[in-house]
């Protein structure tokens, strides 16, 4: 159940209305002094957003690698470079992204509701196995049970707050 809500944690850690690092780490750039197309997260000493959430700075690992890299770094909107760092303007979020991106956060929470539920039917199916096979009492059967639904219920409680959390967040931008 803990794995469930880390899961969501993970999915939903790219799905912000800034700028953040997760944007652009993955991106895979063609570098000729290595010979080799890598990802930018590879090639920097930290992709790390700039002060104002609509950029995204990324300070290049070596000097010499950041004036190939640059030329070759391609971004719809321009990247801009003043020898050190590579700035990345990334415009700000319709409210159709918004409202996106906010569905999609709803939808993985609920796909982890589900992931839990799948987890008390699979505790409640070994339970009514082991009543069948007398080895657990009526009483400590029902008890295991009330104890299964509570403990999903408090779980089901994280993901509500997480989503609710990162859909504001998103919402707010």
């Amino acid at each position: 159940m803990a794995k469930a809500i880390d899961y969501l944690r993970t999915g939903c850690a790219g799905c912000t209305g800034r700028a953040t690092s997760s944007l652009v780490e993955h991106l895979r750039i063609d570098v000729s002094s290595y010979g080799s197309t890598m990802e930018l997260r590879e090639l920097a000493a930290s992709p790390r957003p700039s002060l104002d959430a609509r950029g995204q700075a990324v300070r290049p690992g070596d000097d010499q690698g950041h004036r190939t890299r640059h030329p070759v770094l391609r971004h719809r909107h321009y990247p801009s470079s003043d020898g050190k760092v590579i700035r990345l303007p990334i415009p700000p979020l319709s409210g159709e992204r918004r409202k996106q991106l906010s569905n999609q956060v709803r939808k993985m929470g609920e796909e982890q509701k589900v992931a839990l539920r799948n987890v008390r039917r699979d505790v409640n199916k070994k339970i009514d196995a082991d009543k069948k096979a007398s080895t657990i009492t009526e009483d400590a059967a029902d008890s295991a049970k009330d104890g299964i639904q509570k403990l999903i219920k408090r779980y089901e409680d994280q993901v509500d707050k997480l989503v609710e959390g990162k859909t504001k967040e998103i919402e707010e931008g």
